[in-house]
């Protein structure tokens, strides 16, 4: 209960707080339910996301730089302020572009082409330029807990480097990471990232564990009519009630719908880095490729991969 009070009042103490969807994609859906939790606290707060589409909505491998951006207001080299009318160069409209909409207010939109030092010099600027004094990483699923042995892992190379650029925020400024919908993405099961949450609950690093309501499900179904997102909305499934097993992804995941995959679950990134190795293997990284390097070398398989090699036609 200790635990639980200070992590409330750490969101409190906040004048405003950048809720960051870290995994790219419909990440910024289930992001905008822990904003709303921070409001409930008291916290205005701005939310955003990664510039990194899913490849079934942008056929483009690999994460946009802010170079292929249209639209918005250019905050630094790796971040842009978005608004509703915000696309790639090709006209492919970003899933915060599309939460700006549901919002009519403007989202963050985060560069990582330069790494884990040039997301975290975006995420600086957005934070300067917006006035906010803590941020909070938002992951759905909870594969960014994975430790990269997971069968199942697909996606971790946008989560850790995100996580380690907040490593590098967190030095000045506040930085919470959040996990939500545990096993909602169909990488990771629910009992794998229980797990993954007592392994870090022992290394101190698991602040508390907020619930998601009824009406928050029922505003992450409004969003997701202009985001497509499978995993977001599986967690609104989980805060109606539902229970079973669900396909996704065209069939390719699986996702136990359940109780669990409607609790937020908060940690403190300093302290969770010794039980994040994909993080802490991509803490130094000026590029994405020598993050996507920097995994390879520990025998993880990532997205940028699989991305790449559909593109080429080579790819399952």
């Amino acid at each position: 209960m200790a635990l639980l009070v200070a992590l409330i009042q750490r969101i409190q103490a906040a004048r405003r707080v950048l809720v960051l969807g870290i995994g790219g994609g419909g990440d910024v859906v289930g992001a905008l339910a822990i904003a709303r939790l921070c409001e409930a606290l008291g916290t205005q707060s701005v939310l955003g996301g990664v510039a990194w589409e899913r490849f079934a909505v942008d056929p483009r491998p690999g994460p946009r730089p802010v170079e292929e951006i249209r639209g918005g207001e250019r905050l630094a080299e790796c971040a842009v302020l978005a608004d509703a009318e915000t696309t790639t160069d090709d006209g492919i409209a970003f899933a915060e572009a599309g939460v700006a909409g549901h919002l009519g207010a403007r989202t963050v939109l985060i560069d990582v082409t330069r790494g884990a030092v040039g997301a975290a010099g975006g995420i600086g600027a957005a934070i300067e330029r917006l006035e906010c004094d803590l941020v909070l990483g938002v992951d759905v699923g909870g594969d960014v807990l994975g430790r990269g042995n997971e069968p199942g892992l697909a996606s971790p190379l946008c989560d850790a480097v995100m996580v380690a650029a907040m490593l590098d925020i967190g030095r000045t400024r506040g930085a919470l990471l959040g996990v939500i919908g545990a096993g909602c993405d169909g990488e990771l099961s629910p009992e794998q990232v229980l797990d993954r949450v007592a392994a870090l609950g022992r290394a101190g690093a698991w602040l508390g564990t907020l619930g998601m309501s009824a009406d928050l499900a029922r505003e992450l179904e409004r969003a997701a009519k202009r985001v497509p997102t499978e995993a977001s909305l599986q967690v609104a499934r989980c805060a109606r009630g539902e229970t079973g097993t669900v396909q996704i992804r065209g069939g390719r995941r699986e996702v136990q719908l359940g109780p669990v995959g409607a609790l937020a679950f908060f940690f403190d990134p300093p302290a969770a880095i010794a039980e994040l190795p994909l993080a802490d293997a991509v803490r130094d990284s000026q590029s994405i490729d020598e993050a996507r390097d920097a995994l390879a070398a520990l025998g993880v398989r990532t997205e940028l991969d699989y991305e790449r090699e559909r593109a080429a036609g080579t790819g399952a």
